[in-house]
């Protein structure tokens, strides 16, 4: 959740393309550039099987539990390789648990997500994996989309590689039908490395120029165990440039508090600039002679590497196979908390880690819209997207601000009208009767309270943890929510046996701001806020429930599933 301010009340005119117009008299058949469309057919996986993928159930460090029917239903591709028992019932099934949507069956998938899944890059990265497994096809935003969408169809689509789309066509789709869509963010509050990140060897130490996003190198980020992940842009032998992913498994760096011997205590007013600069290292050579040079930087003078410290472009080099450091064009690495996500409390009934804010939600929306029922009556497009810069602002063009979603809608609708034997044309008519049509929960982490500050909570406004999906209401239009859409979002629990939550701040306390409000008055769709509840929002560790996870899967499966029937029993 982005902490609001001012800049976040700005008017911002809707995202209709003026594209739509000049489409609208296109009625013939379009034909599909490729040249076998059989590559882009859906290929038919079983419940079973999406479950296996959902629940990441390939990678746990335990002994794969399946029923005969699921043992029957799973490719033997993807278990070939694991140690498999046979349950004489459903209930001990690890795949049937994650099918029948049981919170506790979530909660070490999550965990182990955000494990591998340190920076936007590798969530967004982690996301296509397990789409593409499960038969989603990717579409360029480059490429024509004409005769690639389909009925039955699954799909994605990425900007930036930092934000990205995926939805399902219903079996019974026509053109004007609406999409039950839910939006949400995967940036976290994090602190990066600086264009030029080099930083002269001060009294023995290596030091790091970083700068924090969002509310990073607060107070939390002191002490920690810190490494270093993202992307790096590498021109190869050829010339071709491409982005990888790296991430440093052992820390490496480390922001040393003063002690309060000093006088300063750690949570003092410390300038982020001259006191947050992390270490990565030691350079003692000026104690043992007087003529020690500084280390030379890798690179010719002007080149990226040049820029940055030596020893990290060694490290960064050997993780990606790279031996020509002039290979390295540029990067974009942060630093995040290695200590790995974890269950606690007695009955280990909570998750402690880092990034929560907002893995839990948008986690918990793309496994819900994976396991999401597939009708031959189906007539909605289920869509989630998952957006980058929330915690800025989402002012950048992979942001909510920007046209992203309501793009990929035009252009699948756009595609999906020019389909064989429709008549309806492509144009802003079927446009606005899709989005009037349409439902967008706007899903984003809340505050569950804090029992050390009780005061802070408006009463019969405290969220828990473990106990459901908490709706988000704010009186200054900071949130999307309404009696119409909180009413809508009340049914949908009721009929996929959710219990509701509700959370609005003191009138003395300020509101944070979330992609609601402009997703819904850019393409005019009804919409709420709700999220599931954390501890500890913003700080470099937080706390959920170990349900959480499971319950929120639950929730947004749910809506994507019951949408469009609650939409018909209102007049």
């Amino acid at each position: 959740m982005t902490r609001h301010t001012s800049d976040f009340l700005r008017q911002r005119s809707s995202n209709l393309s003026l594209r739509s117009l000049a489409a609208a008299n296109t009625s013939s058949t379009r034909l599909s550039s490729f040249v076998n469309p059989s590559e882009f057919e859906t290929p038919t996986i079983s419940d079973a099987e999406k479950a296996f993928v959902v629940g990441n159930l390939a990678s746990q460090n335990k002994p794969l539990i399946l029923c005969d029917s699921c043992h029957r239903d799973i490719a033997k591709h993807r278990t070939n390789s694991l140690f498999i028992q046979l349950a004489s019932d459903r209930s001990s099934c690890h795949s049937c648990n994650i099918m029948s949507s049981k919170p506790e069956a979530f909660t070490e998938p999550f965990c182990k997500f955000l494990r591998e899944s340190p920076t936007v890059f590798h969530v967004v990265g982690h996301f296509k994996d397990q789409m593409t497994s499960l038969g989603y096809k990717e579409l360029p935003a480059r490429e024509d989309w004409s005769g690639r969408i389909e009925p039955g169809g699954k799909y994605f689509v990425t900007r930036n590689g930092t934000s990205i789309i995926a939805f399902t066509v219903g079996k019974a789709y026509k053109p004007g039908n609406g999409v039950a869509m839910i939006a949400g963010h995967i940036d976290a509050v994090t602190a990066r490395l600086k264009p030029v990140s080099n930083k002269p060897t001060k009294d023995g130490y290596i030091q790091l120029g970083v700068a924090p996003y969002a509310g990073g190198l607060n107070e939390t980020w002191w002490d920690r165990d810190l490494s270093i992940g993202g992307r790096v842009i590498v021109r190869d032998e050829s010339g071709k440039t491409s982005s990888k992913l790296v991430k440093l498994d052992w820390p490496i760096a480390r922001i040393p508090t003063l002690a309060p011997h000093f006088g300063i205590g750690i949570m003092g007013q410390n300038n982020k600039e001259t006191e947050a600069v992390p270490i990565i290292g030691l350079d003692n050579s000026d104690v043992a002679s007087s003529n020690a040079k500084p280390v030379e930087p890798l690179g010719l003078p002007g080149s990226f590497t040049a820029s940055q410290p030596p020893r990290l472009v060694q490290l960064i080099s050997q993780e990606l196979g790279i031996k020509d450091y002039s290979q390295i064009v540029n990067w974009e690495l942060e630093l995040f908390d290695l200590q790995p996500a974890t269950v606690g409390g007695m009955d280990r009934e909570f998750i402690f880690a880092g990034r929560i804010d907002d893995k839990l939600c948008s986690w918990a929306a793309l496994q819900g819209l994976l396991a999401s029922e597939t009708n031959d009556d189906d007539g909605v497009i289920k869509l989630v997207a998952l957006f980058d810069d929330e915690e800025i602002g989402s002012l950048l063009r992979q942001g909510a601000r920007g046209n992203f979603l309501p793009s990929v809608i035009e252009r699948s609708v756009e595609s999906l009208c020019a389909r064989s034997g429709e008549t309806k044309p492509f144009g802003p008519g079927v446009l606005g009767q899709t989005y009037a049509r349409s439902f967008l929960v706007s899903a984003d982490v809340t505050h569950a309270v804090n029992p050390n500050f009780d005061s802070k909570y408006l009463d019969g406004h405290k969220p828990r943890l473990n106990v459901g999906i908490t709706i988000a209401v704010d009186s200054n239009g900071h949130m999307t929510t309404d009696s119409v859409s909180t009413s809508i979002l009340t049914r949908v629990c009721e009929l996929s046996g959710c219990t509701p939550q509700l959370f609005q701040i003191r009138n003395d306390s300020r509101s944070g701001g979330t992609v609601g409000p402009m997703l819904s008055s850019a393409m005019g769709v009804k919409a709420a806020d709700a999220g599931m509840a954390q501890l500890s929002m913003h700080s470099i560790r937080a706390t959920c429930g170990a349900l959480d996870p499971g319950l929120g899967v639950k929730f947004f499966k749910g809506f994507l599933d019951k949408w469009e029937k609650v939409d018909t029993e209102w007049q």
